[in-house]
C-alpha cells in the first residue's frame, strides 16, 4: 500500500477499498461476462465482516442491478420432531440486512426436499420471493450431481433474470453423461494411496477428485484404498499392496514414514504395477531406483539424511544454506519441456506445459547420467532452468513420477493427462 503516502491505514475504506480493486482486477483481466465471488464462514464472525462491507459497497459503486446477493444457509433438521426449523436462516439473513446486504436469492441446504409452507415462511421473513427460496438438497451418489439439482431448481434462470441476462437454456448433457459415469460405472480399478495423512479424509482431496475425473473418462470406477505409510514400514508392502491394480504415492514433507513409500515404489516397479509419483511421490521414487536399480547404498534426499553418500534428492547449490523455508520454496506455475518419445508426450500431446508446484527439494543432476543409464528416464524439464518436472520408465506398463501437483489442473470432463493415463494402466492391469 505504498499509494499511500503516510495516510493513517485505517480497515475502513483503505481493506475494503483493496477487496474491491482485486474483484475489479479479475473482472478486468478476465473480460468475464459474469465474476462469482465467494464469501465463507458464518454471518456475524468478525473475520468476515470487512468482506461482507467491501461487498455492500461494490453493489453501489457497480449498480445494484448488476450484483446478485446469494446466501446460502443450513436448513437444521430436528430428527425426533422430524421438524425442519427456518429460524437460523431467519437470524442469519437479519445480520446480512443490519449491515445492508438484502439477499436476492437464498439457497437452503438441507436433507430433504423443503415443502411449500416453509418456503413462504423462509420468503416472508427474509424478504425474498419464494420463487427465490432454492432447496438444496443432499445429493445421494457425488457432488458432481449439484449442479443438475440447481439447473432443475431454476437457479440458472434466477441469477439471469435478476442480472438482465439473456441466455439459452445451458446444455448439461456432457456433465450428465460424466456423473453417469461416475454413478453406474462398467469398470472397476482399486488404487493404493500411499502416504502420511491418510487419515485426515480431506488430506488429499484433490488428489482423489482427479482420480475420479479420470475414472469417469475412462468409464470406471476408481476405488481408493488409504494406505498409512507406516504400515507398510511394519507389515511389509504385499501384505497391504496385494490385488492393487495401481499405486498413488502423494506429496508431503518430512521422513516418517519414508521408508514405507520407498518399500511401496519398488513393490509397483517389480510387480509391473501401475505407479504414479507426486512431488515427494517422486523422488521417493529416484530414491527407490538409485538404491535398488544403480547400486547407490543409502542413496537418499538431503531433505531426510542431511549425511547422505548419495544426494539423489537435494537443495538447489544457490539454496543451500539459506534456513528460512519460505526462501527456497518453489511455489506456483512454472513452464516445462516434455522430452520427445517419450511417454510424457504421449500423454500430453504437445511439447510445452505449465504445471504447478510446492517443493523445495529437487533431483540432483550430478545423478542424471547414472540413473537415466539404468533406466529412469527424464521425460521432462522446467524451462528455462532445467530442473528435473518427470521421471518414467518407458518399459515399464506405468511409471511416472512428476515433481509438480497435477491434481490441480484436473477438472470433470477434462482430468489431468497423467491421471487419466494412470487409470487407463490400471484398467489394463485387471
Amino acid at each position: 500500500m505504498c499509494h499511500l503516502r503516510g495516510k493513517t491505514v485505517q480497515f475502513i475504506p483503505h481493506c475494503t477499498d483493496e477487496i474491491k480493486a482485486r474483484i475489479n482486477d479479475v473482472a478486468l483481466r478476465s473480460d468475464a461476462d459474469v465474476i462469482i465471488t465467494e464469501i465463507g464462514g458464518t454471518v456475524g464472525d468478525i473475520e468476515g465482516h470487512l468482506f461482507l462491507e467491501a461487498l455492500r459497497q461494490f453493489s453501489l459503486d457497480v449498480g445494484r442491478d448488476n450484483v446478485c446477493f446469494i446466501h446460502v444457509t443450513l436448513l437444521p433438521r430436528i430428527r425426533a420432531a422430524g421438524e425442519i426449523k427456518t429460524k437460523p436462516t431467519q437470524q442469519s439473513v437479519a445480520k446480512l440486512r443490519e449491515i445492508g446486504i438484502q439477499p436476492d436469492i437464498i439457497i437452503c441446504r438441507t436433507e430433504h426436499d423443503l415443502d411449500e409452507d416453509n418456503k413462504r415462511k423462509i420468503a416472508m421473513f427474509c424478504n425474498v420471493e419464494k420463487k427465490n427460496v432454492v432447496a438444496f438438497r443432499d445429493v445421494e451418489h457425488t457432488i458432481y450431481e449439484c449442479p443438475i439439482d440447481l439447473r432443475r431448481d431454476k437457479l440458472d434462470r434466477l441469477v439471469a433474470d435478476r442480472l438482465g441476462i439473456e441466455s439459452d437454456s445451458p446444455d448439461l448433457n456432457e456433465w450428465q453423461d460424466f456423473v453417469e459415469h461416475i454413478i453406474n460405472p462398467t469398470h472397476e480399478v482399486k488404487i493404493a494411496v500411499v502416504g502420511k495423512y491418510i487419515e485426515l479424509q480431506d488430506a488429499y482431496k484433490s488428489i482423489y477428485e482427479s482420480l475420479t475425473h479420470a475414472g469417469a473418462a475412462h468409464d470406471t470406477r476408481v476405488v481408493v484404498e488409504r494406505i498409512e505409510a507406516e504400515a507398510i514400514e511394519k507389515n511389509g508392502a504385499a501384505a497391504h499392496l496385494d490385488g492393487m491394480n495401481g499405486i498413488l504415492i502423494p506429496g508431503g514433507f518430512g521422513d516418517r514414514g519414508t521408508e514405507g513409500k520407498i518399500l511401496t515404489a519398488r513393490y509397483a516397479r517389480e510387480n509391473n504395477l501401475p505407479f504414479f509419483g507426486i512431488c515427494l511421490g517422486m523422488q521417493i521414487a529416484t530414491i527407490e531406483f538409485a538404491r535398488n536399480a544403480c547400486g547407490l547404498e543409502n542413496a537418499n534426499s538431503t531433505e531426510f539424511d542431511k549425511d547422505t553418500p548419495h544426494p539423489v534428492i537435494s537443495l538447489q547449490e544457490e539454496q543451500q544454506g539459506i534456513e528460512d523455508m519460505g526462501a527456497t520454496m518453489r511455489l506456483g506455475a512454472s513452464e516445462s519441456k516434455i522430452i520427445p518419445n517419450t511417454v510424457a508426450e504421449k500423454l500430453y500431446q504437445t511439447s510445452n506445459v505449465s504445471e504447478r508446484h510446492r517443493h523445495r527439494y529437487e533431483f540432483n543432476p550430478a545423478y542424471r547420467e547414472q540413473i537415466e543409464s539404468a533406466g529412469l528416464k527424464i521425460s521432462a524439464v522446467s524451462d528455462p532452468e532445467g530442473l528435473v518436472e518427470i521421471v518414467e520408465i518407458s518399459n515399464h506398463p506405468f511409471f511416472i513420477g512428476a515433481q509438480f501437483h497435477p491434481e490441480f489442473q484436473s477438472k470433470p470432463n477434462h482430468p489431468h493427462p497423467i491421471f487419466s493415463g494412470f487409470v487407463a494402466a490400471a484398467l489394463a492391469k485387471k
